[in-house]
């Protein structure tokens, strides 16, 4: 059984060993540090280079490196490895559909200590609009390791969205279905609350505080953001009157928006409540749940807002 630890080193772990086997990986990272990546940079040498802050030229070598044959995995702090060379991504990546996977640490406010310029609460929507790009958001360690395999088998361009800290293990005793994307974790009477990455542990809290109150709440980890199993899903949705979406991500185009598209596309006759991040940015350093609750997203107001939400719909 695997230890809990960093989605980080899961991955790098496991792509080390497909890396030890296979020497058309490549793995380039913007000046990153960690253990998982000081073994591969040592060991796999000559798969391994250092791109420096340089994140568009990252882009630009990987793709030459792709077109000559290789699997190419690049590597940075999110808002870095998205925002910051999404043009060299767009043309590169999505338009020529090179199958680039591109790993950013840190969502949402998984750089709690190093304030906005690091925080990444934008990526979802800004990712999920680029034709051809596969978009993955593991909720735990055990997920993030087997994406390793998973990328190397994609023939487009990929894009994983990895949490900072160390969390919980979801996946020990469940089965991951990557081809369908998403797992119904808790079977929902009253509801379902639909969440991606960290705020899944969140989500699974929230519903055990609902249950106090005679709600019985379903959850629905949402792991593979692009493409959707939009027909599987909308088969969940359909037996609840009220859907929430909760994620560490600015309201406007993340997941919120996802299910809301799903929704009105199917004309799905279902309440949806958004819980996201408000449409500002939190110039805020310190514990990551002091941040969370700035937004009203710690899980005694979200309980709070969701009672509060029904309350005025069965008015």
């Amino acid at each position: 059984m695997m230890k809990s630890k960093t989605m980080r080193d899961a991955f790098f772990d496991n792509l080390y060993r497909l890396a030890k086997r296979d020497k058309r990986i490549f793995l380039l990272s913007a000046d990153m540090g960690a253990p998982s990546l000081d073994k591969f940079r040592k060991e796999l040498s000559s798969q391994f280079i250092n791109m420096g802050i340089a994140e568009q030229n990252m882009v630009t070598v990987a793709t030459g490196l792709a077109l000559a044959g290789k699997k190419v995995f690049i590597y940075a702090i999110m808002p870095f490895v998205t925002l910051r060379c999404y043009e060299m991504l767009k043309i590169n990546l999505s338009l020529m559909n090179i199958p680039i996977t591109a790993i950013g640490v840190g969502a949402g406010f998984g750089y709690n200590d190093s304030g906005p310029t690091h925080h990444s609460t934008e990526d979802i929507a800004v990712m999920r609009v680029l034709p051809n790009l596969v978009i993955f958001s593991p909720s735990d360690s055990i997920m993030a390791y087997r994406l390793a395999s998973i990328s190397c088998k994609i023939k487009s361009p990929s894009y994983i969205r990895l949490d900072r800290k160390i969390l919980p293990l979801i996946y020990n005793k469940r089965k991951i279905d990557f081809s369908l994307g998403f797992n119904e974790l808790r079977k929902g009477r009253d509801l379902y609350i639909i969440s991606t990455g960290n705020m899944v542990h969140k989500a699974l809290e929230v519903a055990k505080l609902l249950k106090s109150y005679s709600l019985h709440a379903g959850i629905i980890d949402l792991y593979r953001l692009k493409p959707l199993s939009r027909e599987p899903l909308l088969e969940i949705i359909k037996k609840v009157k009220r859907i929430v979406t909760l994620e560490e991500h600015l309201i406007n185009g993340g997941l919120g928006s996802i299910i809301a598209e799903i929704i009105v596309d199917a004309k799905t006759e279902v309440f949806l409540k958004r819980l996201a991040i408000p449409d500002r940015y939190y110039y805020a350093y310190g514990e990551r749940e002091d941040i969370l609750r700035m937004c009203g997203l710690d899980t005694s107001t979200v309980v709070k807002k969701i009672l509060n939400w029904i309350n005025e719909e069965e008015r």
